[in-house]
This record gives C-alpha cells, sequence and structure tokens, in this order.
C-alpha cells in the first residue's frame, strides 16, 4: 500500500463517524415526535441520550484497548454491525424502559466503537498535518447534522417516528460495512517509522502510569467540562428554537448550519493547530464556545439563532479534534488508543449531563434558560482548568 491511502483511512474515518455519531445525535430530532405519540416524558426519552453518552465513554475505554492489541477493523465492523442492530431494535419498542435500553446502551456502545479507534488509526498513518488528518476524520460529526437530521426530519414527516429510525438503522448497515472493510493498519515502512519515533520521544510510561499523571489528568478534565458544557445546548437547540416561535424546519436547519459550521471549524482549527501550537487555539477556542452559549439567552428570531449557530459549531467543532492530538503528543502512539479511549469515557459522560439536565429544566420550568445559564458556566470552568495544561514534550515544536 502506498501512504497515498491514509487519506482513503481519513474518508473512512469521516464516513463513519459521520453515520454513526449522526444516528445518534439524530434523537434530538426524534424527540418532540416521540413524546407527542407515545406520551413518554421528554426527560426520559432524553435520558436515552445520557445513557449514550455513558455507554460511550465506557465503550470507548474498551474499543481503545481492543484497537491497541487487535487494530481497528475488528473493531469498526463490530461497531457497524451492532449500530444498525440497535437502531431497528429501537425502533420496534413499545415501552419507555426498552427504548432507553435499546437506544441508550446499544447505540452508545455502537457509536463508541468508531472515535476512538480512528482518531488513534489516523494519527498512526499521518507523520506530517497531524492535527488536520485527525480534525478531518471528526469533521463527519460535523457533516452528521446537514445529513442524517434532514434525512431522520424528512421521514418522520412523510412515515412516522418508528419508519424513520428503521430506515436509518438499515442505512447504518449499508454505509458503514462497506466503510469498514476499507480499514487497514499503516504498512510496514510506516509502522517502522513510528516505532522509531516512540523509541525517541515517548515517555515510556505505561497505561496505569499515564492514567495518574498530571496531563492525563487535566486532558480528561479539560475535556469533561468542555463537552458538559456544550452537549446540551447542541441537543436541545431544536427544542429550543421550537420553543422560540421557530418552525420545525426551520429549527433543524439551525442544526444543520451549526454542523455545516462545525466542518469548516475543525478545517480552521485543524490548521491553526499545526501552525500556531494546539494548547493556545484550544483555550481560545474553549472561551469563545463559553461565550456563545450565553449568548443564545439574547435570542429569538431565526436570523439570530442562525449567526450563533455559525460561532458556536464552528468552535465546538473546531476544538474536540485537538484533545486527540494532545492525547497523542503527551504519550505518543503505542498507547494511543486505550489512553485516549480513557480521555473520551470521562468526556462522555460530561456529553451525558446536559441531555438529561436540559429535558428536566425544559419539564420544570418551561424554560431552558437555566441550561444555557449552567451551561456557560461549566464552559468557564473548562477554560480555567486548560489554562493548566502541562508543557508539552519538545517533539511538538519540531516538524511532526
Amino acid at each position: 500500500m502506498s501512504l497515498s491511502y491514509r487519506w482513503v483511512i481519513v474518508a473512512a474515518g469521516a464516513v463513519m463517524t459521520c453515520v454513526a455519531l449522526g444516528a445518534m445525535f439524530s434523537l434530538a430530532i426524534f424527540l418532540e415526535p416521540m413524546a407527542l405519540d407515545t406520551d413518554w416524558s421528554r426527560a426520559g426519552i432524553s435520558s436515552a441520550m445520557t445513557l449514550n453518552f455513558l455507554v460511550m465513554g465506557l465503550g470507548g475505554f474498551a474499543w481503545g484497548a481492543i484497537y491497541d492489541r487487535y487494530g481497528a477493523r475488528i473493531v469498526v465492523m463490530t461497531g457497524a454491525l451492532l449500530l444498525g442492530l440497535a437502531l431497528v431494535l429501537a425502533s420496534r419498542t413499545g415501552s419507555l424502559l426498552a427504548f432507553q435500553i435499546t437506544y441508550g446502551v446499544l447505540v452508545g456502545l455502537a457509536a463508541s466503537a468508531f472515535f476512538a479507534p480512528m482518531i488513534a488509526l489516523t494519527a498512526a498513518w499521518f507523520d506530517t498535518n497531524r492535527s488536520l488528518a485527525v480534525s478531518l476524520v471528526s469533521a463527519g460529526m460535523g457533516v452528521a447534522p446537514m445529513t442524517i437530521s434532514p434525512f431522520a426530519q424528512w421521514l418522520i414527516t412523510a412515515y412516522d417516528w418508528r419508519t424513520a429510525m428503521f430506515v436509518i438503522g438499515v442505512a447504518a448497515w449499508a454505509l458503514l460495512v462497506p466503510a469498514a472493510l476499507l480499514v487497514r493498519q499503516p504498512p510496514k515502512p510506516a509502522a517502522e517509522d513510528a516505532a522509531a519515533d516512540i523509541a525517541a520521544n515517548d515517555t515510556g510510561m505505561s497505561v496505569p502510569q499515564a492514567l495518574r499523571s498530571p496531563q492525563f489528568i487535566v486532558l480528561a478534565l479539560t475535556f469533561f467540562a468542555c463537552c458538559a458544557a456544550h452537549s446540551g445546548p447542541i441537543f436541545h437547540m431544536v427544542s429550543y428554537a421550537m420553543l422560540c416561535g421557530i418552525a420545525p424546519m426551520a429549527a433543524v436547519s439551525i442544526y444543520s448550519i451549526e454542523g455545516l459550521a462545525g466542518l469548516g471549524g475543525r478545517l480552521l482549527y485543524g490548521v491553526l493547530a499545526d501552525r500556531l501550537g494546539v494548547k493556545p487555539v484550544l483555550i481560545t477556542g474553549l472561551a469563545i464556545q463559553s461565550v456563545v452559549i450565553a449568548a443564545y439567552l439574547a435570542v429569538s428570531e431565526l436570523g439570530q439563532f442562525y449567526t450563533l449557530a455559525v460561532i458556536f459549531g464552528a468552535t465546538y467543532g473546531g476544538v474536540m479534534p485537538l484533545y486527540a492530538v494532545l492525547a497523542r503528543e503527551y504519550f505518543g502512539q503505542r498507547i494511543l488508543g486505550t489512553v485516549f479511549g480513557a480521555v473520551t469515557m470521562l468526556s462522555s459522560i460530561g456529553m451525558a449531563f446536559g441531555p438529561l439536565a436540559g429535558g428536566m429544566v425544559l419539564d420544570a420550568y418551561a424554560s431552558y434558560s437555566w441550561l444555557f445559564i449552567g451551561s456557560a458556566l461549566v464552559g468557564l470552568g473548562a477554560v480555567a482548568v486548560a489554562i493548566a495544561f502541562p508543557r508539552l514534550p519538545r517533539r511538538e515544536l519540531q516538524p511532526a
């Protein structure tokens, strides 16, 4: 295989993150129709997303460890088969508990099989432009709101939520299984170069040592607070816009604008991180994220939602891939799957708070104000923790 194949890896990773994370986050589109059709509470439906993130966190750690030992293909193929099955089963459930188990547990476990392993694999393939490549893989998450979410809304409008979820499950099989077959480990020369790089630059830490290190603690806490800050506003944005009087399809378009902006933000932040360094770009992005979340308290018109969606989407989309780059720089490639899986686990716990908190706030106050206030404050906490990042190894200052 030529090293040019690494761009196939990037493309396959982008498709996987788009479909897997897009299918999971599409629950935001299903929230209102499901609540009206089933009389299940919004908090109860939203708790499936909370379970998604909790299980996704545990699964990310486990899948990362499996990746380090067996490679990426077996992990992503298993995730592809499981995701389609989970969505098909969830579409047939007759009780809230059954839905929470199938969608909350199985979809979360399946979705976690893609992000950490494909990010780690991409980092192994690239010696130059690593931040950009990792950002492109995670860009699938940004494309998802422009593809999966409008598709889900169209299916719900044309049929019903059960048919829509069933079709998305079948589509997940059709797209993810072929993409998984394209996944390859780096060719032998690249693997040897990576081994030489590790021998020269790796700290030599074991996984237990890495998980107890100051750099891991700061990295994990920052990722946790960052995700806790933006998960609620992301998940409840469609519902919030509709509460402000925006029509349903227009509200979904806000979600799509965020995704489009997130794609651009990933490219922008990835290039800036390669040129200016990861830490300053990350801290700046976290600060912007907090300000924008608070600004949502002052909007009520579609144009205002679009403006903030561009900034918000670009910011949270841009900072997310940078954690993987920092993990690679701190701990090297040898244990990256396990370490980044552990970081992802804690970030997923942070993501779990937002959907449930938003649903509880809306059920209690018929308003999302406290959700945005709390999220902005948590975002400022992420900035404070990120400032405490330990100095990166000297190799980040050298050409990758």
